[in-house]
């Protein structure tokens, strides 16, 4: 029993996050150690920590409609740990930030090679949306800003933030088939939203 009462306190509220973070970061680390900083393994490293990235990110974006489409003890468990799958979310992705700006302080040419037909605004103003998700995620920063425009933040941010790792799918998927994966998954989050959404419209959301 405190075996699985431990087990459990690792699954929820900040504890997740970072737990989550660390295991990111320390696989990162890991990477980076077994294969130095070339351009092979900052980009093995930039892989892993974006499919981490958009697994955490879908996971957060889609809570509430899981939970209102199929209540269960798993979708109550991501809607409760909505805000600590997207604070992990960030934290990976501010992992992947770095790893981006490593790769174009350690190895320009290939930053350049990797970059030079894509456009960084788009990614800029994520990052900036994602920061300012983040940062109001807890309760102080969300209390200053008040319910009305934290509820367009993060409505606005998070529809962005998709949008964003769509786009960059589809580029990807364009030149390797393997990256339909991933925009079949984004595009089932969407749907999944949309489905939610429909369906709250006529019946009130399950209690939990």
């Amino acid at each position: 029993m405190p075996r699985k009462s431990y087990v459990s306190g690792l699954l929820e509220g900040w504890t997740f996050t970072l737990a989550v973070a660390a295991a990111i970061a320390s696989l990162t680390v890991a990477i980076l150690c077994v294969g130095g900083t070339g351009a092979a393994a900052i980009g093995l490293a930039l892989r892993v920590t974006a499919r981490a990235s958009f697994a955490l990110f879908a996971a957060a974006f889609t809570a509430s409609a899981t939970r209102r489409l199929w209540p269960s003890r798993l979708t109550r468990w991501q809607r409760r740990n909505r805000r600590y799958l997207g604070v992990a979310f960030a934290a990976s992705h501010a992992i992947h930030g770095a790893l981006i700006i490593a790769l174009a302080t350690l190895q320009p040419e290939q930053f350049h090679d990797h970059t030079r037909m894509t456009n960084p605004i788009p990614g800029t103003i994520g990052y900036a949306l994602i920061l300012a998700m983040a940062v109001t995620s807890f309760d102080r920063p969300a209390a200053w800003l008040g319910r009305r425009a934290w509820n367009v933040l993060h409505t606005v941010g998070s529809f962005y933030v998709w949008g964003v790792f769509l786009v960059s799918f589809l580029g990807r998927a364009l030149r390797m088939p393997g990256y339909w994966l991933p925009v079949g998954l984004a595009v089932a989050a969407m749907v999944l939203r949309v489905v939610a959404w429909r369906a709250g419209r006529g019946s009130p959301a399950p209690v939990a």
